[in-house]
């Protein structure tokens, strides 16, 4: 069997299974662009309300294959760069998503598997699930995006000492640093994110979409332009069919119906 990314629906949920056996979910280039074709062609379908992104077999993703990147010193440098960037176009694909994407790991997420981690919205971990970045250990540095995640989450001394030291750090240590959203029994992760994903099925899809939208602006804007963005998307949200739903259902003590 070779390695993919096997995709598959639960009622509005989008479910990405990372799967490459016997090699505990190693990342391909082939799965790269399937994954950014599948999320593109999610953004615009209207019946899908969230993601979820979880391995086969109970774990989640070791990272990329050394075999292959050894195999990789042997040819131009450029074979690998091109490789970087399809992945760091999934990552990108994941963060634009208008949906929200939740991460569901059990077992571990290594190197780029757990930078694929790092840039969904959510994550929900078995409780013995691991996260590594394990780079330095074989003379390499992170890739994916996984220093820039690790160093605006955490404090920069602690994103040092996890990405130098390549040592595991478990599900419950980042839940207790907010990495890690919720902890789930081993084996459940991703039953405990697709019940999650449920629960945002039922809100407003365009109030979730600009509250995505403005989280990730956060990070790089100043107050007063993020003033700005926040009054742009209240006001568009009031006179979106969503809001007036929303509202209308608030007052009148029912349930929402959002389309």
């Amino acid at each position: 069997m070779s390695a993919e990314l096997q995709a598959s629906r639960q009622d509005a949920t989008l479910i990405l299974t990372i799967s490459n056996p016997g090699a505990r979910n190693a990342l391909h280039p082939d799965m790269y662009a399937a994954a950014i074709e599948t999320l593109t062609t999610a953004e615009r379908d209207e019946s899908i309300r969230a993601v979820v992104l979880t391995g086969a077999d109970h774990f989640f993703c070791a990272g990329g294959n050394l075999n292959r990147l050894l195999d990789n010193r042997g040819k131009d440098p450029s074979v690998q760069a091109d490789s970087i960037d399809q992945l760091n176009g999934w990552i990108e694909a994941i963060r634009d998503c208008p949906k929200p994407v939740i991460a569901a790991v059990d077992g571990a997420a290594a190197g780029a598997g757990f930078s694929l981690a790092l840039a969904c919205d959510m994550i929900v971990a078995g409780q013995s699930a691991k996260f590594v970045m394990a780079y330095a250990r074989v003379g390499l540095t992170p890739d994916g995006g996984g220093s820039w995640f690790l160093t605006r989450a955490l404090p920069r001394q602690l994103a040092f000492e996890i990405l130098v030291e390549g040592k595991p750090v478990s599900a419950p240590r980042l839940h207790e640093l907010g990495l890690v959203n919720r902890l789930a029994a081993d084996g459940s992760a991703l039953d405990a994110a697709l019940a999650w994903a449920d629960e945002l099925a039922e809100l407003s899809p365009n109030a979730v979409e600009r509250i995505k939208t403005l989280t990730h602006e956060a990070q790089a804007n100043s107050l007063a332009r993020h003033f700005d963005s926040e009054k742009r998307h209240f006001v568009e949200s009031l006179h979106h069919r969503d809001g007036h739903e929303g509202i209308t259902a608030f007052l009148e003590k029912r349930k929402p119906h959002y389309k």
